[in-house]
């Protein structure tokens, strides 16, 4: 389903008691982050913090932090039921494309809401325009004691790239300088960072508007791995099987969901000296680093009237970002696998932070068939920032931690079954010796076939007949056993 806007989620999340709202006042330096914590790490609600220290606007944080929330955020009662339609819309690569197809194929009409509408009016983001900014006024977080300062964790970062006039959607933490600068954290592999190279050829400034607070679909479309041509509103409207309204902003020439809580408008200026970011506590449980990183000047912030602020902390598993990686996990799965039919399923389990462990079962077919998949993981967008790829059977459920677990620690030969593999790593990795770059590791946990290079007889698993199974089954009672 589609939700009008953030406020929609939070009263359903309200009517099916998956919300608690908080009427102590808190700080939002370090309190919240504290109490988010917790609540996370006991599968707990939603939680809406009504009175904030020093800001008028109440604050909302892990709206997304369970499998049933991430499934309701985006109107599924699974998150596998979305990959269903995902291999057709990816199909449809661009604007031009897309209408020759939904001319000629009427099969194809239904993806006619994948784009958003751009009204000609102002959107309720704009009820209130606020031209002599200032960040100070919300409620921004403090998460962990070492961070540099307060930071904005889960913004929609839209900027349109100079050359193909399509706009991208990112999600880019944003460090407060002062009332109207923030860091605007531009990996190197990140889209956002092409265009902003690109805009530095040119010289000059840079548009950027910052979304807070939409529909969970739109919210959760920014962080989905799409190929470039892909306009993220566009993904949001399959999402949320309607299309998302856009308004231009104020000061600049980018569109904005119509129905968000805050906008943040601004520029950064591509001649300026980049500026020192970090540390921040972030999702791999540790710290990230201070860098350099360009600098967001905010021109002008717009807001609803009873404005709810959106935000997120990160760190040790589980946490919200948690189940926004799962998300793209199951949605993704039935293009993978048409990519790679020899797939079956494959799992990143929370503890492994996105980035640093997928498991793979795959119908083994010829030798090094393992091998083959690793490679070719890793040679796939952001995939390529893999730590570890674990390969199993298709008959081991890579959800099964503890047969996993089993079948690595028993079926390998550490000089036949693992692979070193050296490449680019996600700037956030604080292991290897280089930023940005570094070694992979592969195990090939599946069952070793002499041609593989495996001479002896290779062990079964130990099952027990399928007569006895049923028997004791079916005298389970008698046993007395409960």
């Amino acid at each position: 389903m589609a939700y009008k806007d953030l406020q929609d989620f939070i009263h359903h999340l309200d009517e099916k008691g998956l919300l608690k709202r908080i009427y102590t006042e808190v700080d939002s330096e370090l309190e919240i982050t504290e109490i988010a914590d917790r609540v996370s790490k006991q599968y707990g609600p939603a939680l809406l913090f009504e009175r904030v220290k020093d800001s008028l606007y109440p604050v909302l944080i892990n709206a997304m932090g369970t499998y049933e929330r991430m499934s309701m955020a985006l109107g599924v009662e699974k998150l596998d039921d979305i990959g269903d339609g995902i291999e057709e819309f990816i199909d449809l690569s661009n604007y031009l494309e897309l209408m020759k197809k939904i001319q000629s194929l009427p099969r194809l009409t239904s993806m006619a809401n994948v784009f958003p509408i751009k009204l000609p009016t102002k959107g309720a983001c704009q009820e209130v325009i606020e031209e002599n900014p200032d960040l100070g006024t919300l409620p921004i977080l403090k998460c962990w004691p070492g961070d540099a300062g307060r930071f904005i964790t889960l913004p929609l970062v839209i900027t349109k790239d100079p050359e193909t006039n399509i706009q991208n959607t990112g999600m880019y933490r944003l460090q407060v300088f002062d009332k109207n600068t923030t860091g605007m954290h531009w990996h190197l592999h990140k889209n956002g960072r092409e265009i902003y190279d690109k805009y530095k050829k040119a010289g000059g400034r840079m548009p950027v508007s910052v979304v807070l607070g939409c529909d969970p679909a739109i919210t959760y479309s920014a962080s989905a791995p799409l190929p470039k041509m892909i306009d993220e509103m566009m993904f949001a409207g399959y999402l949320r099987k309607a299309p998302v309204k856009l308004v231009k902003s104020i000061t600049n020439d980018l569109y904005v969901p119509a129905d968000a809580e805050f906008i943040i408008e601004g520029y950064v200026d591509v001649n300026e000296d980049l500026k020192l970011e970090g540390p921040f506590g972030d999702h791999t449980g540790y710290y990230s680093s201070a860098d350099y990183y360009p600098v967001f000047h905010v021109t002008c912030i717009t807001h609803k009237k009873n404005a709810v602020y959106p935000t997120t902390i990160v760190g040790k598993p589980p946490m919200e970002d948690c189940y926004m990686g799962k998300a793209t996990e199951r949605i993704f799965l039935p293009l993978l696998k048409k990519q790679h039919p020899e797939i079956s399923d494959y799992n990143f389990p929370l503890e492994g932070i996105f980035h640093n462990c997928v498991i793979v079962s795959i119908k083994k077919q010829f030798p090094g068939h393992a091998k083959k998949i690793m490679n070719s993981l890793w040679g796939m967008g952001q995939m390529m920032y893999t730590k570890m790829i674990i390969v199993v059977d298709e008959s081991v459920n890579p959800h099964d931690l503890s047969t996993v677990a089993w079948k690595v620690f028993n079926n390998i030969d550490a000089k036949r079954d693992v692979v070193i593999s050296e490449g680019p790593l996600d700037a956030l990795d604080h292991a290897s010796n280089l930023a940005h770059y570094g070694y992979r590791m592969g195990i090939d946990a599946t069952k070793k076939w002499s041609s593989e290079g495996h001479d002896r007889e290779w062990s079964d698993d130990l099952e027990m007949t399928e007569e006895i199974k049923e028997l004791v089954s079916r005298r389970w009672a008698e046993y007395g056993i409960e």
